[in-house]
């Protein structure tokens, strides 16, 4: 039996328990089907039996040890994976720039930040991949108990997590991989590897690529010593959103169908059309669904140049543009900007 289906069981019992709209009352009338899912809160993290069979079964979906549902983003389990590996007093290895989370959670942990390098593009004004020379001298002169790797980047580049695994064994490192943006990654041979092959803990946004609303995520374990919901119940509600983790059962169900799979290899498809018909501009990155540009013009002149055709990037830099794609960007979209790129470059 799903969560959904237990919904619909509870909705014959008349409720006089949170939440006071009792499935009925409504602020905002398209909100009206996530108020009949709004049910009394369970503990995440001591789940109802639909809940665990529930993660169970994501589990087996991944090929995890343990695969837990995330309604508070990729953050909070960023911070849950610190917070599992590290102690106070402990070094953890992260990237300067990375995202704040990463940082939090070291902080939260108690425990000391030690710094390695990513390369720098500057053709395109990005950093790309981890530096492996860098990434090795920091474990080699420093005691690290865990280390935290963005892969792919928000500009889908993707580092050798198999050499960054071998060098985290070799020094008895945990690895933390933060796959926020590669949460299509397990459904298609068409993307790059995901880092579950390799890490301790992986961390993916379901709401980012996968279609997922905003903020739902998971959080994946391969280690059996590294116990992932002890750290999330330190940091988490005791009353999740319900109408949240069911859209994730159903989201993860989808990746796994065939539906879902042709769905993302027909967007591959498409953007690889969209590439072929614009040879006036050039893609980079190791992940196609991540459409980042190069023109003769500077990103910021890029950028004005798609917006004036309707078109709104997501990130822009001094030499480069990026526009995210997912499960959302259909056929039709993609000829939009391929239209707006053939006419104004």
């Amino acid at each position: 039996m799903s969560l959904r289906d237990i919904f619909k069981k509870k909705h014959n019992i008349k409720f006089f328990t949170t939440p006071s709209h009792s499935g009925r009352f409504f602020i905002f009338h398209k909100f009206l089907n996530f108020y009949k899912y709004d049910i009394s809160e369970t503990d995440t993290h001591n789940p109802e039996k639909e809940l665990r069979l529930s993660q169970e079964n994501a589990s087996k979906i991944y090929g995890t040890i343990k695969t837990l549902y995330l309604t508070n983003g990729s953050s909070s389990g960023i911070i849950a994976g610190v917070l599992a590996c590290a102690e106070r007093d402990d070094n953890v290895l992260v990237w300067k720039d990375a995202h704040r989370c990463h940082h939090n959670a070291v902080k939260l942990a108690g425990a000391n930040e030690i710094f390695y390098k990513m390369i720098y593009d500057e053709n395109l004004d990005v950093y790309t991949k981890v530096d492996i020379e860098s990434f090795e001298n920091q474990l080699k002169n420093n005691k690290i108990k865990a280390a935290i790797v963005t892969s792919p980047t928000y500009e889908g580049f993707v580092s050798d997590l198999k050499k960054i695994k071998e060098l985290c064994q070799k020094y008895g490192c945990y690895l933390i991989v933060d796959e926020a943006h590669g949460a299509l990654y397990p459904f298609s041979d068409e993307l790059p590897e995901t880092a579950l092959k390799y890490a301790d803990i992986v961390v993916q946004s379901l709401h980012k690529t996968a279609g997922g609303l905003n903020p739902t995520a998971l959080i994946h374990s391969n280690n059996k010593d590294l116990d992932i919901e002890k750290a999330l119940k330190m940091i988490t509600t005791t009353s999740p959103s319900y109408p949240m983790l069911t859209t994730i059962e159903a989201n993860i169900s989808f990746l796994n169908s065939e539906r879902g799979k042709k769905h993302i290899k027909n967007l591959i498809k498409n953007i690889k059309d969209l590439r072929k018909n614009c040879p006036d501009i050039e893609f980079y990155g190791d992940d196609i669904t991540k459409i980042l540009i190069k023109a003769k013009v500077s990103g910021e002149e890029l950028s004005e140049r798609l917006y004036s055709g309707g078109i709104e990037d997501e990130r822009v830099s001094g030499k480069s543009v990026l526009l995210l794609s997912g499960i959302g960007t259909d056929k039709k979209k993609l000829k939009k900007l391929e239209n707006v790129l053939k006419h104004i470059c």
